[in-house]
C-alpha cells in the first residue's frame, strides 16, 4: 500500500470527526433552540478544494445551508449557529461536492496510489475557532473502519461505535490525492472537476484505472481527457476495453483521438472494429494520418508489417550529424520510442542505422554514414510475427527496421511490441 495510507490503531485527536458521526447532529441557535439536523456537508472545489463551504441542515421548512464559519462545535458534541441569519434555503448553487450525496459509496480515483477505490466514510477536521474555514476534509476512508461506522450507526451509542470502529485498521487517502468521478453531465459542469493529475499518470496506469471503473464512471473520466492523453491510454488498453471506451463516442471524436495514436497502434485498433465503423473513422481523419493508417491496415496482421509503426526518423545517406539532430528535433511522434536514426537513399532504400548515443558524441559536421553500423539488421514486411522474437533476441535489438521486396524501408517494429506478443502467448 502507498505510504500515505493511514494504518493505525491509535485514536485520532478530538479535532477529527467522521462524516458518519456528524450526520444527524442537532444544530441549535445561541439560545439553545433546535434549528435543524445536519443532512450533508458541502465541500468547495477548485482552488479551495477540501474546505467545507457550508453545512446542509434539514429543518422544518426544508433543506437550508449555513456557511461553515457560522457554525461551531459545542463541548456536548452538538453544533451551534453563531447567527441564525446565516441559515438560508438551499438553492444548490455554487461549485460544491456534497459528501454524503456525491461521495459516500461512490468510486473515486486514488491519484497517488493509481487505483480505483470505493468511499466508505469521510474524515473531517476542525481547524479551531477564529479560522476562516472551521471545518475541512482531511481524509477519505476506504477500508473497514468507515464501513463499520456506517453499518452500526444508530445501533450503538456514538462513543461505543467509535471505540468499535477503531478496532479495525484505518485505510484512508488524504484529500489531496483524491479525484472525484462525476457521471452526471449537469453536475460535472457545475463542479468543474479537473483531470490534469490523470494526465500526469503513466498511460499504463491510466488504462488500468479505466479498466477498473464501472461503465458510467469510465465514460466520464475518458471523455474528460484531451485527445493526446486519451490516445496514450487507449494504446495501452486491451482490445475489449478499447471498444468499451469508444462505444459512446462519435466518429469525429474517435478520429481526433486516433490521429494522436502511433500509426501502428491506430491500425490495430481500427482493425478490431467493424469495417463500416473503421471506414467512417478513417473518413474523419486528416489526409496524412488517414493514409498512414490505411496503408498499415492493408498488411497481414500476423506479419512484421502488421505490427510495425511508420513513426521513425530517417535522413539521406549524405546527411551530416547536425542535419540528423535537426530531423530528430522535428520528429512529431513519441521521442522515447526512437533509439536510432536510419539512412535512406532517394528511393528510400535502407543503407544503415546510427544509434542516438553515437550521434550525440559526434561532431556536428561529421557525416552520418561514417557513424553507421557496417551491417544493418532488417526484416521483410511479410515475415511472420513468431519469428520476430528470435531475431530480437539473437541480435539484442531495441528496434527492427522493416523493408519491402525492393529493400525500401516501410516501418519499424519496436521491442515493446514484441514483448506484448510474447505475453499474449503465455
Amino acid at each position: 500500500m502507498p505510504g500515505y495510507y493511514t494504518h493505525c490503531m491509535e485514536p485520532r485527536t478530538s479535532a477529527r470527526v467522521s462524516l458518519t458521526a456528524l450526520l444527524g447532529t442537532p444544530v441549535t441557535d445561541a439560545q439553545g433552540h433546535l434549528r435543524g439536523r445536519l443532512k450533508d456537508v458541502a465541500v468547495a472545489t477548485g482552488p479551495d478544494a477540501g474546505k467545507v463551504a457550508g453545512l446542509v441542515l434539514k429543518t422544518r421548512s426544508g433543506l437550508s445551508i449555513v456557511p461553515s464559519q457560522e457554525i461551531m462545535e459545542t463541548p456536548a458534541g452538538t453544533l451551534e449557529l453563531r447567527s441564525s441569519a446565516a441559515l438560508v434555503p438551499l438553492k444548490d448553487e455554487g461549485n460544491y461536492i456534497y459528501l454524503q450525496q456525491d461521495l459516500v459509496d461512490r468510486q473515486i480515483i486514488d491519484i497517488h496510489g493509481r487505483k480505483v477505490v470505493r468511499v466508505n466514510d469521510v474524515d473531517l477536521e476542525w481547524l479551531g475557532r477564529g479560522a476562516a474555514h472551521l471545518l475541512r476534509v482531511a481524509e477519505v476512508e476506504v477500508g473497514m473502519r468507515g464501513a463499520i461506522r456506517r453499518v452500526f450507526k444508530g445501533l450503538l451509542p456514538r462513543a461505543k461505535l467509535e471505540t468499535l470502529s477503531r478496532k479495525f485498521k484505518a485505510s484512508a487517502i488524504p484529500w489531496e490525492f483524491v479525484d472525484v468521478i462525476e457521471v452526471d453531465p449537469a453536475r460535472r459542469v457545475k463542479l468543474r472537476i479537473e483531470y490534469e493529475r490523470l494526465a500526469e499518470m503513466h498511460p499504463s496506469d491510466l488504462a488500468d484505472i479505466l479498466e477498473d471503473l464501472a461503465p458510467a464512471e469510465r465514460e466520464a473520466v475518458f471523455t474528460s481527457l484531451d485527445e493526446e492523453v486519451a490516445a496514450e491510454a487507449l494504446e495501452e488498453a486491451e482490445p475489449r476495453l478499447q471498444k468499451a471506451l469508444l462505444e459512446k463516442l462519435g466518429e469525429e471524436k474517435i478520429a481526433d483521438i486516433v490521429e494522436e495514436m502511433d500509426p501502428g497502434a491506430a491500425a490495430d485498433l481500427l482493425g478490431e472494429l467493424p469495417e463500416e465503423q473503421s471506414d467512417a473513422i478513417l473518413e474523419e481523419m486528416e489526409p496524412e494520418e488517414r493514409q498512414e493508417v490505411a496503408e498499415l491496415l492493408e498488411f497481414d496482421e500476423d506479419s512484421a508489417a502488421g505490427c510495425m509503426t511508420t513513426d521513425f526518423v530517417s535522413v539521406r545517406t549524405d546527411a551530416t550529424v547536425a542535419q540528423a539532430v535537426n530531423a530528430l528535433r522535428n520528429f512529431d511522434g513519441d521521442p522515447e520510442s526512437i533509439t536510432e536514426i536510419y539512412l535512406l537513399d532517394e528511393k528510400r532504400v535502407l543503407h544503415g542505422a546510427v544509434g542516438l548515443a553515437r550521434l550525440v558524441m559526434a561532431q556536428p559536421e561529421a557525416r552520418v554514414s561514417v557513424l553507421a553500423e557496417p551491417r544493418v539488421i532488417s526484416c521483410p514486411a511479410d515475415r511472420h510475427q513468431n519469428e520476430l522474437a528470435e531475431q530480437f533476441d539473437k541480435y539484442n535489438l531495441h528496434a527492427l527496421p522493416v523493408v519491402d521486396s525492393l529493400g525500401r524501408m516501410v516501418g519499424v517494429v519496436q521491442a515493446d511490441h514484441v514483448i506484448s506478443l510474447l505475453r499474449e502467448k503465455l
